[in-house]
């Protein structure tokens, strides 16, 4: 096997991507699908009737789910990715997709959606399709990759909007809705049921540690960015994936609603998602296998490329120096240092212990805002 110092002078690249490609590939983002429009008229028409029908429901036909669809069902489009991809002879070729959003604002002739960053990634045209029929040009107002959130701003006056509720206080059991476009416009504001599965379920995917809500409410592809409801009509999650394995049934996953109404409101003020940073990039055992090679360690992670201006390399750190602890918390993986720094905010100053050739030693760093991709 080869060294490990020569990890990242051959094939580094292919290699990272590859592997990352391989750890997320056990969950599927519900969205987006290939789908086809829906037709107004129709859209028009199945509503009236809804509306006629709900006017005249018996307490016992008046189900939470019932209720969750009158009240948010509204406020929740479909979203079309238009993109451009190549062939295998490199010739451009235009692309379509379908997720969903949820309208969470309007603000004077704006309307605000919130959805998936996978729904909206690489889009060279986004058009929003309203419950009712009609469709707008929708435009980016920002996306963060690692959360996998986006908020999306059409121009169409007042909108219906939806509430959102509070995730802290989910019960695992309770009921929960699922509102969104499975397969495209064609299926446009199907509602699912089920529960509330689990709470704050930590997930691994390419060496990011996320937290989501666990739901058997049935999520497929196209229901990316839909409302996930409670009984009381609020809207407790963004959807965005599911487990797709053999023999797997009823694991869907959504992002916690207070998770994000903290990204949006960032993503509303800036653009982006301002996190804090070490300025290092760093193995595990694990990951370093992932690429064909051998870390020979027995805690910590190993230091493998360094930013010289950034805060580490401000504060000494080298590479090759292996992190042992973040504010004398054991880190003994990629996924646990990067959570550790995310519970931090840009300025903090944390207290890095780590080995260089069999000796131990400690530095303050302090966290700056981690650059972003230009590209």
């Amino acid at each position: 096997m080869k060294s490990f110092h020569r990890l990242f002078n051959e094939r580094k690249r292919n290699n990272m991507i590859a592997a990352a490609l391989m750890a997320a590939a056990v969950f599927t983002f519900s969205g987006c699908s290939t789908g086809t429009a829906a037709d107004n008229g129709a859209s028009s028409s199945v509503a009236q009737q809804t509306a006629a029908n709900q006017a005249n429901l018996s307490d016992a036909r008046n189900t939470p789910a019932v209720r969750a669809a009158k009240v948010v069902g509204p406020a929740v489009v479909g979203i079309t990715n238009k993109a451009v991809a190549r062939d295998w002879f490199n010739n451009p070729v235009e692309t379509e997709g379908v997720g969903s959003g949820v309208i969470f604002k309007n603000d004077g002739g704006d309307s605000y959606i919130v959805t998936n960053n996978h729904v909206i990634s690489g889009a060279k045209e986004l058009i929003v399709s309203l419950p009712d029929g009609k469709s707008l040009k929708g435009k980016l107002v920002g996306a963060d990759e690692v959360t996998d959130l986006a908020v999306v701003k059409v121009s169409s006056g007042k909108l219906p909007t939806a509430k959102f509720g509070d995730s802290d206080k989910i019960v695992v059991g309770e009921p929960a809705i699922a509102i969104g476009n499975p397969m495209g416009l064609e299926f446009q504001g199907s509602v699912t049921s089920g529960v509330i599965s689990a709470l704050n379920r930590t997930l691994d995917i390419s060496d990011k540690r996320v937290k989501l809500l666990q739901t058997d409410a049935a999520i497929n592809p196209g229901n990316s960015g839909g409302a996930l409801v409670n009984a009381d009509g609020e809207v407790i999650g963004i959807n965005s994936a599911k487990v797709a394995a053999n023999g797997v049934e009823g694991m869907g996953f959504a992002i916690p609603i207070n998770t994000v109404q903290n990204i949006i409101d960032q993503l509303m003020d800036k653009g982006y998602v301002a996190r804090p940073y070490l300025g290092v990039s760093v193995f595990d055992p694990d990951t370093a296998s992932r690429y064909g090679y051998e870390l020979n360690i027995d805690k910590g992670v190993y230091i493998f490329q360094l930013t010289l201006n950034g805060p580490s390399g401000k504060a000494g750190l080298q590479r090759g120096d292996i992190i042992l602890k973040l504010d004398d918390q054991e880190t003994n993986s990629v996924a646990e240092l990067r959570a550790k720094i995310a519970e931090h905010k840009v300025g903090d100053t944390v207290k890095v212990t780590f080995d260089r050739n069999g000796k131990t030693r400690t530095v303050d760093v302090v966290l700056e805002e981690m650059p972003q991709d230009k590209n």
